[in-house]
């Protein structure tokens, strides 16, 4: 299982940005909220003791209060607990794990660290003397940066690298 989340983001504050997506209408059915219930009832029973269990999967009561209830018991219950349930959640219901905030919420900085470390094979490539055999890839590298970087910022590293090769 692969995430996104920041190194710095424990898994209960990922459970805090997640719960409002988790809890909205029709997110998880009834039976992957048993099945996750379960798993972490007869799998860990550290985590959710069989009477624990009992309650949040109680028929009586709503799906959407049964859900917020062991989410906020999860949340107190500490970090090993709430990673655990976004493991269960990953098993029994992965096109929505898929979807969380949570794992969305970096996304954007990927972009901007590929366009980070373009930006600064420029700067290397401009300081550096032409006939310096310092990095003679670079400018392979350089070339290929076009194609993970915005269409206006690649038209000026093209022109770079065609003045510099002797084009144009």
């Amino acid at each position: 299982m692969t995430t996104t989340a920041s190194p710095h983001q424990t898994y209960c504050d990922r459970l805090v940005q997640d719960t409002p997506f988790l809890t909205g209408h029709g997110r998880l059915s009834e039976q992957q909220v048993d099945k996750i219930i379960l798993q972490l009832n007869r799998y860990y029973p550290q985590i959710l003791t069989n009477k624990e269990a009992e309650k949040f999967r109680n028929p009586r009561a709503a799906l959407r209060v049964r859900l917020c209830n062991l989410l906020s018991h999860l949340q107190r219950s500490g970090e090993r607990d709430c990673q655990e349930f976004y493991r269960a959640l990953y098993i029994h219901a992965q096109p929505l794990h898929s979807c969380l905030p949570s794992r969305h919420a970096l996304r954007p900085l990927g972009f901007l660290a590929c366009l980070s470390v373009a930006a600064g094979l420029a700067l290397l490539m401009y300081c550096c003397p032409p006939d310096s055999k310092v990095l003679p890839g670079a400018r392979r590298v350089l070339g290929f940066s076009p194609v993970i970087i915005e269409r206006h910022i690649s038209r000026y590293l093209l022109t770079f690298l065609a003045e510099d090769l002797g084009g144009p």
